[in-house]
């Protein structure tokens, strides 16, 4: 056991300094998932997955009943991140499945699976991206699926199967 100083002193590393309690926590953060579907979706429509069950959510930051958004309320550099199952209801229907991250209203990052020669019935995208936030900005998932006769999708969730789910944390030191 080593036992060092109080908050704020300093240890004099060969690669560097530490200064005790700096922020080396990933907080605020949190992990949230879908517990159930979401059905009749919109053809082509993004749409904001409403992941409802926290697996944790350190200081409450994520709202999982109304807004379904990280709000960090921390400036910084955030890892955030998301994935989704979704199907079109329908073997050899989907043309393409993706997944956004939106911060503010729009979107700033986009992962897709596209079937256009050989269509598909189910997809699960992920997406994963490092952003800088500042103290009200606010991140959410979309997702959206394009089918190739203009029919409704869903979202598959779970409530033990963490099949649509978002996350974030605040990346230590950034």
């Amino acid at each position: 056991t080593i036992t060092l100083g109080q908050s704020g002193e300093t240890v004099d590393m060969a690669n560097g300094t530490i200064t005790l309690n700096s922020g080396m926590t990933n907080t605020p953060g949190f992990h949230a998932f879908m517990s159930g579907n979401m059905e009749s979706l919109s053809d082509a429509a993004a749409v904001k997955m409403q992941c409802n069950t926290e697996r944790y959510d350190v200081t409450g930051v994520y709202d999982n009943s109304t807004n379904y958004r990280f709000t960090p309320g921390l400036g910084g550099y955030y890892f955030i991140y998301g994935g989704v199952l979704v199907t079109a209801d329908a073997n050899s229907n989907m043309v393409e499945a993706e997944v956004y991250i939106y911060k503010n209203g729009s979107s700033i990052g986009k992962a897709s699976f596209n079937y256009t020669s050989n269509y598909s019935q189910l997809a699960s995208p992920t997406i994963h991206i490092v952003d800088t936030a500042d103290d009200n900005d606010y991140y959410e998932l979309y997702s959206s699926v394009n089918t190739n006769n203009g029919g409704a999708w869903k979202a598959i969730g779970d409530s033990t199967q963490q099949r649509v789910y978002f996350g974030a944390y605040k990346i230590i030191g950034a």
